[in-house]
């Protein structure tokens, strides 16, 4: 610590070892020292505008002249603006902004007080004994790239630290390059590249995936914007490495690499990028036997014609439920999260080899909202849904119905293995399966519903993954299926709060309606939010054709009167909106 002492405790601060390698002023130099001290004392941070204040007082305005030292500061790399979280470059941060911001020293700085140096050690020269170890600095060259692309996307391209971190980029990638003519092992990963030929930019993409992998922390660097970053200098270098990760572009198109498309937060869709199955057992176990390459779920649908695939629009906020079976939908969630799923399998309740499960029924009157939240809790799980009619199982031929409940499941496994993802399983009008078994089955009818339900039972004993299944008559389940399904949740019919609520979301914007026109007077019948957008939607196709189309009370009482009397049935809906 001889650089720190000698720093703090030096009269004339231009003749200690850290001024001669910080290139600043005096009076820059000795707002460091300040930082310094307080930082000794455990001040981590401190308001810009106090420390400012402290060293050139508050006498006109005298403090808020000293600004651009802060700035300079910021810069070179010697002190971080903890108020702006990396979101706008300090080239275009105005002085002011910057005077009421909390201000620490950065890593850098601190590494220079400790050991005069702040550099980042790299390892000696020798040939590497192993593919790992090869990988190790691999990965930490792909460090530097991302301590790159991050400083110039908080600061400006041309900033002291990103000079410095480019210069130790470079003897790194000397020194690896050096390194792979010494070594004499096969180095699998070398053999990769040359074979595929792949470029230098192509080279760092495929890298820094595979450190992904290799880390196991998250997604940070699969992202289409954060890969380009890594492997551009500016906004133009930018825009032209964009097709590196496009359709057609050569990692994609000889399937070195794969992309998922996911929603942004803000509404627009991203790439999310990974290295194929076959690639990356080839490269991580290249000894072992390859495996087959999982696709999309969406290309798999034309192999099969049992399930419908649904991505979920909608989440559980959109939905007008009963404040009880709100809460319990949400202990459902956090049931399910992974982090509860791993400490289950560490208490050894769970298999190591499975992942998120549950067995849920879903009941409550006809369109309650069921199957619309089945769909909400997907998403918020983050899973596609394969879901299925079970209507339609006894339609088919008489002694082919056991074999076709097997072949349900049997279905979905096939799909969920030879995709990327775990889809939720969901099953509609789920009634016959779960209803109770005959005791007598005396004709063959009965004979084969129960066979039908003993298969249905034997494959949810042994289901893995989560699966939903709907019903009306939640009385008539048979017990053996009760003790299955460890989540049973009720939906009720809507009281008259939640009616004026789903009256109110589910009512066109865009409509006129009559003077008379009451959203409560509405709301006063007891519908179900099912019967509700039913009679919105035909109310409104009866107005839409009149001369004068305007919606009155007339038309949605005339079909609410329909609709009780049991008129019109025949259209069935998923759920409400909230």
């Amino acid at each position: 610590m001889k650089y720190l002492i000698d720093f703090i405790e030096t009269d004339n601060i231009e003749k200690t070892f850290v001024y001669s390698q910080l290139k600043c002023d005096v009076e820059s130099t000795m707002l460091l020292k300040n930082m310094t001290q307080k930082f000794l004392k455990g001040q981590e941070s401190v308001v810009c505008s106090d420390i400012l204040t402290e060293l050139f007082s508050s006498k006109n305005y005298k403090h808020i002249e000293k600004l651009p030292l802060v700035k300079n500061l910021i810069e070179l790399g010697w002190i971080t603006n903890n108020d702006n979280f990396g979101l706008q470059k300090i080239a275009d941060t105005s002085l002011l902004e910057l005077l009421n911001s909390s201000i620490s020293l950065s890593s850098s700085f601190l590494k220079l007080l400790e050991e005069g140096s702040f550099e980042l050690s790299l390892p000696d020269i020798k040939p590497y004994t192993d593919h790992l170890e090869y990988l190790q600095e691999q990965f930490y060259r792909i460090d530097l790239y991302q301590k790159i692309a991050a400083i110039r996307h908080s600061y400006s391209s041309d900033s002291p630290n990103i000079s410095r971190l480019k210069t130790k980029l470079s003897e790194l990638e000397a020194r690896i390059a050096e390194k792979i003519k010494q070594t004499k092992i096969h180095l699998e990963l070398e053999h990769f590249f040359k074979e595929k030929h792949l470029s230098d930019k192509e080279k760092i993409i495929f890298l820094a995936l595979l450190k992904e992998e290799y880390s196991g922390e998250g997604d940070n660097l699969r992202e289409m914007n954060t890969l380009i970053d890594l492997v551009s200098s500016d906004d133009y270098d930018r825009i032209k490495n964009r097709s590196l990760l496009e359709d057609g572009a050569k990692l994609i198109e000889h399937e070195i690499i794969d992309y998922e498309e996911v929603l942004t937060p803000f509404g627009g869709i991203s790439r999310s990028f990974y290295i194929t199955e076959e690639i990356l057992k080839h490269i991580v176990y290249p000894q072992k036997k390859k495996k087959k390459i999982k696709v999309k779920l969406e290309s798999l649908m034309k192999e099969q014609e049992l399930f419908e695939l649904i991505e979920p629009k909608t989440s559980l906020d959109d939905v007008v439920l009963n404040p009880k079976t709100r809460e319990m939908l949400d202990t459902v969630l956090r049931q399910l999260d992974k982090n509860v799923s791993n400490l289950l399998k560490d208490w050894g309740l769970k298999d190591k080899k499975t992942g998120v499960e549950a067995r849920i029924i879903f009941h409550g009157p006809p369109g309650t909202g069921k199957t619309m939240t089945a769909l909400s809790l997907s998403k918020s799980l983050k899973k596609q849904v394969l879901s299925f009619d079970c209507s339609k199982i006894l339609s088919m031929y008489i002694g082919e119905s056991e074999k076709n409940v097997r072949k349900i499941f049997d279905t979905y496994k096939e799909l969920r293995n030879k995709s990327k993802t775990e889809p939720v399983l969901l099953l509609n009008e789920a009634d016959q399966f779960l209803s109770s078994r005959s005791s007598s089955a005396f004709s063959s009818a009965d004979k084969m519903h129960n066979q039908m339900q003993n298969i249905f039972l034997e494959q949810i004993e042994r289901f893995d993954g989560v699966i939903i299944a709907t019903t009306n008559l939640l009385e008539n389940i048979d017990q053996a299926f009760s003790r299955r399904f460890n989540y049973k949740i009720k939906f009720e019919k809507p009281d008259l709060k939640q009616r004026v609520s789903i009256w109110t979301k589910s009512l066109p914007k865009n409509a006129p309606y009559s003077d008379d026109f009451s959203i409560e007077e509405l709301a006063k019948y007891n519908l179900t939010g099912g019967q509700i957008a039913l009679v919105i939607k035909n109310a409104a196709y009866n107005a839409a054709a009149k001369e004068n189309p305007i919606l009155t009370m007339e038309d949605f009482v005339t079909e609410i009167k329909k609709e009780i009397s049991g008129s019109f049935d025949g259209e069935k809906s998923m759920g409400f909106l909230s």
